[in-house]
This record gives structure tokens, sequence and C-alpha cells, in this order.
């Protein structure tokens, strides 16, 4: 009660200053229901239709990166195509080889490519060091061979970067050794920073399993089964029956290659065409990052991609070289991805078949889809899968075959459900398909993974290959 007493000369002064301002006639006219709320209507479940916010204009129709599309902008002639329910936030693009578009649907919006980006890695690779081209794992030595005892008095070093360096070659050099007379090293093993066996990113560890791996009394079961494997690959017959088998009496050290070092052999890898079948078919990371690594990275793949198919960094950005992570990509810049890379493969006389997995057929991410029997063979491509980032992201990319003609096409699908997206793309590109007359089989003989890696030889310094390779 003191209170209300004390204060009530300020409701005075309040009221006569607002009256004074004109203020109370004001809120006498206003409603009862607070001004920022709005009453809730009842439909019979049909979305009502946009009003317009007064004040507020477009300024243009271009999309930040990463913001969904707010209206379709769906552009085709082909009626069944208009009428597909694409799932989230989503980018489509399909083309006919001389550049017609039957569907475009945000072709122009950038979106998460995931696994998409091996693509361009694939293309700038084999484009800067050609389709041919092998990595060459060398070895050296600081010491001398004593034939009596078949002896190695000296280091043993390994220097290369061959992201293909399995188990089965660590036994191919413990059997090269032999042959030259070499049973023991006495010395160190030393491998260089960037040798890597077995999909391993550390130097360190991958020179621990090539030193397990050249001695036959270390070695795994699972070395010993791939060594096997890569002879009956390869369809050559080892000349002795004894098992391969090197001992290092001394330590694992990761350094440089002395100047006193003198080479013994080297191993080379299999083409590059044949490692980046496989990179794509099974979609390694491990080994998009190194073949990436070639080039400086993300940001050397990018800028070939730029100057190539003549693609701007705001339509075409990566952070990796993998997928992996926040990259942007619009489906237009992947079909001018795809267009440039297929143009070079033509002028090597090859096609995608030869660096992507044929869906149905070859082992990998597309072997169990489009394998029925009126589409297996007739789809070549890239898949991307991204479970969490960017909110769930499923990507495609490739090329079709059909009774009208070949067709390219991109099908980016961000935030939602990974299954959704994939079973819309597996529903999808059989549509296409039927409404271009069918799907027509691709000119393709497979040819196992393992079979594609077994081209590799051994090189003496002197350009003679290996006397037990023949």
């Amino acid at each position: 009660m003191k209170y209300l007493v004390s204060s009530t000369p300020r409701w005075l002064t309040f009221f006569a200053i607002a009256s004074l301002l004109g203020v109370l006639p004001v809120l006498a006219q206003q409603k009862t229901r607070p001004p920022m709320f709005e009453d809730i209507v009842i439909t019979d479940g049909k979305r009502p239709a946009p009003t317009p916010t007064p004040g507020i204009r477009p300024t243009g129709s271009s999309q930040p990166i990463g913001a969904a599309p707010i209206a379709s902008n769906r552009k085709t002639s082909i009626q069944a195509l208009a009428e597909v329910d694409i799932p989230g936030y989503s980018g489509v693009l399909v083309e006919s080889l001389d550049g017609e578009v039957l569907l475009d649907s945000y072709g122009d919006a950038a979106f998460n490519p995931a696994s998409n980006v091996k693509v361009a890695t694939a293309y700038a690779v084999l484009s800067t060091f050609g389709v041919d081209y092998r990595f060459r794992t060398d070895i050296w030595t600081d010491g001398e061979v004593d034939p009596a005892t078949g002896t190695l008095n000296g280091n043993l070093y390994v220097s290369g970067r061959d992201p293909m360096f399995n188990l089965e070659h660590g036994v191919h050099l413990a059997h090269e050794l032999n042959a030259m007379g070499v049973n023991k090293i006495e010395g160190d093993l030393i491998v260089t920073d960037n040798f890597a066996m077995n999909y391993s990113a550390s130097s360190k560890q991958s020179g621990y399993l090539l030193q397990r791996t050249l001695d036959g009394t270390k070695r795994t079961n699972a070395a010993a089964s791939a060594w096997a494997k890569h002879r009956i690959n390869t369809g050559k017959v080892v000349s002795t029956q004894a098992i391969p088998s090197v001992s290092v009496g001394g330590d694992l050290y990761v350094e440089s290659i002395p100047t006193n070092a003198r080479l013994l052999l080297s191993h080379e890898s299999t083409p590059l065409k044949e490692i980046v079948k496989v990179t794509m078919s099974y979609s390694n990371n491990f080994l998009a990052e190194r073949l990436g690594d070639m080039l400086g990275g993300a940001y050397g793949v990018s800028r070939k991609v730029h100057n190539d198919a003549g693609v701007s960094p705001g339509e075409f950005s990566l952070q990796t070289c993998s997928g992996l992570g926040i990259n942007r990509v619009t489906p237009r810049a992947q079909i001018r991805l795809l267009r440039t890379f297929r143009s070079f493969l033509q002028k090597n006389r090859m096609s995608f078949t030869d660096v992507m997995p044929v869906a149905g057929i070859d082992d990998g991410t597309l072997k169990g889809r489009y394998n029925d029997a009126f589409n297996i063979g007739s789809v070549v491509g890239k898949t991307g899968t991204l479970p969490r980032t960017d909110s769930g992201v499923s990507t495609l990319s490739g090329q079709v075959t059909t009774r009208t003609g070949t067709y390219l096409f991109v099908i980016f699908n961000q935030r939602g459900s990974v299954g959704r997206f994939r079973s819309f793309q597996n529903s999808f590109v059989p549509l296409l398909q039927n409404v271009l007359g069918g799907a027509v089989k691709m000119p393709y003989v497979p040819v196992s993974m393992d079979k594609r890696l077994a081209h590799t030889r051994i090189l003496y310094p002197d350009g003679r290959r290996s006397r037990t390779e023949d």
C-alpha cells in the first residue's frame, strides 16, 4: 500500500505527458491482439498461396552457396521429366553430347558433390602426367653384397610415392633381391618420408610393414596370399619354388637417400589409368588424396579444371581431392568437366569405361546398381556419399547410353536421407533412358581390378627388365 501511494504521482505524470503527445488516442484505437502474432488458420491440407511482403523487393535470382532453392526453375521439354519429384535440396542436369539440355533443375546452384570430386582429380592427374604414367619405387644401397653368404653389408634404402604399393609388391622386392643374391641385410632399412604401403599415411608404419613383408619368417598370411594372387594375375610363373625372403638385421628409419647410395633396382606401378579406374570404382579416398598431391592438392586440381573446362571458382571450389568435407560445385560446371574429360579420353583412344565403374558389371560402388537385364552395362559414372556432412549428401554423375544416343547427366542431392536420395537416382536414370527409347549396353569388356593392378614391372639401372618376370 505504501508503494502504491508513493508511486501515484509518477503514473499521473505519465498519463499527462502521454495525453499531450497524442499517444493515448492511438493506444485506444489499437486492437487487443499483440501486433507481432497472426491467427492460426486451419486449412484442408493444401498449402496456401504465399502473399507478398510489403516493402521488400527481390534483388536478384542468384542463390548463395548452400542456400536452398525457394521455387522450382525446372526446364525440360519432356513431360515425364517435368513431373518427377526430386527430393531434398537438389540439382539435376541432363544434356546430349551436342549440348541439347533435356532437363535443368537448379543447374547453376552450388552443391556438395561428395566423391564426385574424384572426377576432377582423375581428369587433372591423367591429363597432366599421362594415362601410361607409372610410379617408381627405387631401391638403393650404400653397401656391397657378399655372394658367399648372400649378405648385403650396408643399408637398404627405399624411396617412392606410389600410392598402390601393397603387400604383394613387398614380397616381389624380396623375390628380386633373392635373384640378385641377397638373402640378408646387415644394416638398416631406411624409407623416405613419401613412402606409403598398403594405404598407410604413415611412412614409418609403412616401413615397418615392408620390413616384416620382406622377411619370409615374419610375413603375414595376408601378404603371402596377396603375392600368390599377384603371380596368378600376371600370368607368369615363379622360376623357383623357394619362398622369397630377405631378413633385416638393423632397425627401421625414415630419412633421405644419401649421396653415396647406388641404385639397385626400381619397382614400377601399374599404369596410372588402371590406378584411376580402381580409385574411382571403389571411391578410395586415400588414393584420391595421394593422386591430388601430385598437383599440389585441391588448389592444383581446381586450377586445372578452371583452365581446361572453362569454369569459374564460384562454380567449382574444392577443399579436398577426395570429396570429403565441404566442397561446392554446380551441376553445370560438373557437366563441363565431364565433357572436357570425355574429349581428353577420346584423344587417348579411351572412354569413361576405362576410368570409371560400369554399373552392374565392375566391382565397387556401382556393382549392385542398374544391374537388371534392361539396364546392365548402360550406365558409367561416379557415386558420392556423405551421410552427415551438409545434412546428408548423395550424388551421381556420368554417362548413359540409349537407343536415341549418349547423354551426360549430373544428380546432386543434398540435405536429406542418403537412402532416399539413392532410391531417387535408381529410379530416375532408368526413367530417363526409357523416355529416350530404352537403355543400350556399352561396348565394354570387363577386366578384374586385381588384373588391372598386376601390370607392375621391375627395372634395373642399365634398362634391363627383371630376369624373373618372363
